[in-house]
């Protein structure tokens, strides 16, 4: 069993595109990581040994990085990577919806504009919901091992 280079995900042997990613898989080097392996993938190893640190990636993505296991192992620096892009996202919209808070609040005074005021806050409110939903679906990747991108935000790297 190989692993992509792209995302780290498992690539079954044989296969030529990631089923995770859709890059395209090398042979040659797919095959000569599983001769020098041997049966047991340090991928797989590294996954396996580091699943909490990179499920607090998530949570604290500070603790990896004061920790420096994301240094020394590739699944966690994935992980604390995704997490930290995660809570600078999570920042700015924070930040956002602070400021059209405030332009809204002082508009709700104007008769018949509370309306529209009423619809922004609740409209934030939920959108305050979605880096909750993207911390839920990092932590389930990295429980399950995988090294797959958050919806949206994924592609970005923050951590080399």
């Amino acid at each position: 069993m190989a692993f992509c280079e792209n995302c780290g995900a498992q690539i079954n042997d044989g296969a030529k595109f990631c089923p995770s990613c859709g890059k395209a898989v090398d042979q040659d080097q797919s095959n000569q990581q599983s001769q020098a392996n041997g049966s047991q993938n340090t991928s797989a190893q590294d996954s396996q040994e580091n699943k909490v640190m990179a499920v607090l990636a998530y949570i604290l993505f500070f603790i990896p990085l004061i920790a420096g296991t994301y240094k020394t192992s590739p699944f966690v620096k994935y992980h604390t990577n995704q997490g930290t892009v995660l809570f600078v996202a999570a920042a700015i919209w924070g930040i956002v919806y602070g400021i059209l808070t405030a332009i809204f609040t002082a508009l709700a005074f104007i008769p018949g504009f509370w309306i529209i005021s009423t619809i922004v806050f609740a409209a934030g409110g939920l959108i305050c919901l979605v880096p909750l939903a993207f911390a839920i679906v990092g932590i389930v990747n990295a429980v399950q091992g995988k090294c797959s991108p958050l919806p949206v935000i994924g592609k970005y790297e923050l951590i080399k």
